[in-house]
């Protein structure tokens, strides 16, 4: 049986239950909303990352002999929740933005309906995954932006935790990315794997030559050396003797890379290796990635920066409760009144308004039972999981393909102004329209 998901979550989740159970009110159907109330300081747009293992993850939530056994040790939930629990399986419907979306403040990006107690239980691991992943990929989809064009790789593995680097990897190839260094995240999500050597394989050896032929005898000399362990200008040189004109690239780790670079550019050509191409790594964000435009730089690896979300590691996403049934089974609407915390209570049914162009010029939310049967935009809300089970076309690497299609088309939609890496407010304002009541609002 594989490993239970069912603590992963905050102690108050399951106390509520308990005392739900105890009151009669944990069956109660209810709609949970995840949305964010801002983006991350200064951006113009979000992307929605993680919710194809976010599904997975729902779909393993097990209430297994270990789990329960914990439970009861502590003396964390009564008797009559620990037999619920044993009995546990998400049975609900989840709805929400595809992954590889844009979203902005306020937009209902994963909604799920379920009984009271159901969907309680799923708050922290949904707030978990989002959070980081949508604040890994946004970051991520800025550096693309930055890049114009040029390949970008994800080298942050070491600079996270051991399976945040998966996340990480995972997010930021469905954020344009072309390739990561984690190899489970090759294995598990399918994303392109890359890697040659560190400075601890040149100074292995008794002379950069040596380990310079021996990675060329070992990968070929389409490889990536790495010229910047002792002199760089002297690396080039040795690298071109060694590899010759079919040299791959080479690759800086330090320096002054705005002036190296196109000194070793004008090197590389003056020897013949014109061909040769310049990949860069050193601590680069999406900043210093603009910065490196005019330069004759082929490809960039971020590690750091995008692994913690460029100074944003969270999204800022919660988890909301906006709609229950009462003891009549009629729905009502409710929300949060708190100063600075209020909450929009209700079903919702998110729009990109669209120009005639095609341009997208506000994120519109409906609010009532069921969305106008005509708008003049794109439907953002697709089912994404039914009586429990994930429709199969958003997990696994085939959902991480097509998450990666859907941020392009997405991106292809926003005004220009969207792009600007200076922070500024949301490319699209968010509007709600009352549509037909659904319920008594509260």
């Amino acid at each position: 049986m594989t490993a239970s998901t069912a603590l992963l979550t905050d102690r108050y989740e399951l106390t509520m239950v308990d005392a739900a159970i105890r009151a009669g009110t944990h069956d109660r159907r209810s709609v949970f909303e995840a949305f964010g109330r801002s983006l991350p300081a200064g951006r113009r747009y979000g992307v929605v990352a993680g919710t194809g293992r976010l599904l997975e993850l729902i779909e393993g939530f097990r209430f297994q002999d270990a789990e329960l056994e914990f439970l009861s040790e502590h003396r964390i939930v009564s008797a009559p929740t620990l037999d619920w629990l044993a009995g546990y399986r998400f049975s609900g419907t989840i709805t929400g933005y595809r992954e590889g979306e844009l979203y902005f403040p306020n937009s209902p990006i994963l909604v799920v309906e379920s009984s009271f107690a159901e969907g309680v239980l799923l708050e922290t691991l949904i707030l978990s995954v989002l959070n980081y992943d949508s604040a890994v990929a946004g970051a991520a989809s800025r550096m693309v932006s930055a890049a114009r064009g040029r390949p970008l790789a994800e080298m942050g593995s070491r600079r996270t935790g051991e399976r945040s680097a998966i996340a990480a990897a995972r997010a930021a190839y469905i954020a344009g990315f072309a390739a990561t260094s984690n190899l489970e995240a090759g294995r598990t999500w399918g994303v392109p794997t890359m890697g040659t050597a560190a400075h601890a394989f040149t100074m292995l050896h008794d002379t950069e030559e040596e380990a310079f032929r021996a990675q060329v005898a070992a990968l070929g000399p389409g490889t990536t050396l790495l010229v910047d362990t002792y002199d760089v200008a002297e690396g080039v040189r040795t690298a071109v003797r060694v590899a010759g004109p079919e040299l791959g690239a080479v690759r800086l780790d330090s320096g002054d890379l705005l002036t190296l670079v196109s000194a070793v550019r004008a090197q590389l050509d003056e020897l013949g290796n014109r061909d040769t191409k310049i990949t860069v790594t050193n601590d680069l964000d999406e900043y210093t990635i603009a910065a490196l435009a005019a330069t004759p730089v082929d490809s960039y690896g971020v590690g750091t920066s995008v692994v913690t979300g460029s100074g944003s590691p969270a999204s800022g996403m919660v988890y909301k409760l906006v709609a229950r049934q009462d003891n009549a089974g009629e729905w009502i609407s409710v929300a949060k009144k708190s100063p600075e915390k209020a909450t929009h209570g209700g079903r919702k049914h998110p729009v990109r308004a669209l120009s005639a162009s095609g341009i997208a010029t506000s994120e519109t939310i409906y609010v009532g039972a069921a969305a106008p049967s005509v708008v003049p935009g794109r439907m953002l809300h697709t089912r994404l999981m039914t009586d429990g089970v994930a429709d199969a076309v958003f997990t696994g690497p085939h959902g991480v393909a097509s998450a990666r299609e859907r941020r392009a088309i997405a991106l292809r939609e926003l005004p220009p102004e969207a792009f600007r890496l200076a922070a500024g407010e949301p490319a699209l304002p968010t509007v709600y329209v009352d549509a037909e009541p659904s319920a008594t609002r509260r």
